[in-house]
């Protein structure tokens, strides 16, 4: 048999009888993982041996049940899709009202879509118990088509590669931003698509399924936009923020510094006013996007100690006195860079400052109640991409001479999975509508939210990688970078054990 192609997943295949495709769960010969939506799959199905769609006939010659994947089965498991670099993004945007159901895409860019949003040609579905689209209106749905596709096309087959080589996928960020992704809960009057806190919880989740390290920083950065377009003047929104809904610049949210990481309210970068500009000195650590981005909230202080002498400082890239420590390195988080962000003797204008003198620390408190939210949401990502990883896997590998989704104790773990993920889905979508609504109890909402989800979340990908076995710890397979991706989120925008402060603080002083 010559070598082959499969057309559902583009993997080259040599003279093999089966092939497991990518993103799908069927041993087959070339075209039958395709079905009629591939190009001439209808033709090539019925050279390789099936009747018609959805009927796949079993090759004779099938390899032993159980044995390990080959290196293409296994960098299928790596969801190693078409390139898909080179086509245009899907068109529709936040911002073009209804969009279209995208029923003409290859299967690889549509597994994760939920089951209302998918086509009917005999395709697997996503389990209706873990269907994100649950509950959501048909405009929401719409949204989380939208990032879904894009995550599935533009996202997906770069992830692996991104974390390899560290790449800050800077092109592909700014053809989210063209989607309406680069300012999702910024006012569009300067450029962003206006959607609630909801709507941007559903779409950080979907796009995370594509490539969590990267949707996490464009979290950050919508942070950062919303921060200047709801504190800044009107000049100020003005002048960043069309750029920054763009992504034709990016931003970065200075807080963390090297001797103050929980306890934010004691940071020592100082900013004395001399005149119509402040004077910056000090250091900010674990900056994400550092070096790379163009745009930097700095948190400062400018009166006394406490929280309350803090002021943000809004600095460009290239003030003189303004540089960058080494790139560090980490075991995720890959696709964006991390550095120190270091000011010496650099003069801001007093023009540049969020709001007034001593606001600062309560700017950047209500930037992390939102960032708590869509950090949470960048987990819920990973962990149903990491649920589905572990069925197909459980479907597909054999041992001891059946299907491992026969064995009840990994029935029952994937059980577990599947209802802790939806428990930190409602968790978190409650959360977001509290906030949205800037209801009382929405800090401690949001909070609640971020320790739930993240903590389950790892869990999750950290038994879905379990699950896949030996296999799970290589690199060939997605499952190992959603664990190291989102490890971090239970450290960052306040760490867990923080979290749980700010839940007991409020129990108790109520």
């Amino acid at each position: 048999m010559p070598a082959q192609t499969c057309y559902c997943c583009f993997v080259s295949l040599p003279a093999r009888p089966r092939h497991l495709c990518s993103l799908g769960t069927i041993f087959s010969p070339l075209g039958s993982c395709c079905g009629s939506s591939a190009p001439g799959g209808r033709d090539r199905a019925a050279a390789a041996g099936r009747g018609s769609a959805g009927t796949v006939t079993r090759p004779e010659a099938a390899e032993p049940a159980g044995s390990p994947p080959s290196r293409n089965q296994r960098a299928g498991g790596r969801r190693r899709g078409p390139d898909y670099s080179s086509q245009p993004a899907p068109e529709r945007s936040l911002r073009s009202g209804r969009a279209m159901a995208w029923c003409g895409a290859p299967r690889a860019a549509r597994l994760l879509l939920p089951p209302s949003l998918r086509c009917a040609a005999g395709r697997r579905r996503v389990a209706s118990c873990i269907d994100p689209s649950a509950g959501l209106t048909e405009e929401q749905k719409e949204f989380q088509s939208v990032a879904l596709d894009f995550a599935a096309k533009e996202m997906a087959p770069h992830m692996a590669e991104w974390d390899e080589k560290e790449i800050f996928p800077v092109d592909t960020m700014r053809k989210a931003a063209q989607l309406g992704f680069g300012g999702i809960y910024v006012k569009p009057d300067v450029g962003g698509s206006g959607l609630s806190r909801l709507d941007t919880s559903i779409i950080f989740e979907a796009l995370s399924t594509g490539c969590t390290s990267t949707t996490a920083y464009m979290s950050i950065h919508n942070m950062c936009v919303w921060m200047i377009d709801t504190f800044g003047s009107e000049e100020q929104r003005r002048r960043f923020c069309p750029s920054l809904c763009s992504m034709e610049q990016f931003a970065s949210y200075c807080l963390t510094e090297p001797g103050s990481g929980s306890d934010a309210a004691s940071l020592l970068t100082s900013a004395q006013r001399k005149g119509d500009t402040y004077v910056l000195n000090g250091s900010k650590a674990f900056i994400s996007g550092g070096g790379d981005t163009d745009v930097y909230l700095v948190m400062c202080r400018t009166g006394g100690p406490g929280p309350k002498g803090i002021s943000c400082l809004v600095l460009e890239k290239g003030t003189p006195g303004l540089s960058f420590g080494k790139k560090e390195r980490k075991v995720g988080w890959n696709s964006q860079p991390t550095r120190a962000v270091i000011f010496e003797d650099c003069v801001v204008p007093v023009s540049n400052r969020l709001g007034a003198e001593g606001q600062g620390f309560s700017i950047a408190m209500k930037g992390l109640n939102g960032g708590r939210i869509n950090i949470a949401s960048c987990s819920l990502g990973a962990a149903h991409a990491s649920v589905l990883l572990a069925q197909e896997h459980l479907t597909v590998r054999k041992q001891f001479g059946e299907p491992l989704a026969n064995n009840q104790y990994l029935q029952f773990g994937l059980a577990e999975m599947a209802t802790r993920l939806v428990a930190a889905r409602l968790m978190v979508r409650n959360a977001a509508r509290a906030l949205q609504e800037e209801r009382e109890d929405a800090p401690v909402l949001c909070s609640m939210a971020k320790l739930f989800a993240t903590d389950a979340c790892f869990e999750i990908c950290n038994q879905a990688l379990q699950m896949h076995g030996g296999y799970g710890y290589l690199k060939d397979y997605a499952v190992q970078q959603f664990v190291r991706d989102v490890r971090v989120h239970q450290i960052l925008e306040g760490t867990n054990e923080v979290m749980r402060m700010i839940v007991a603080r409020s129990l108790l002083q109520a």
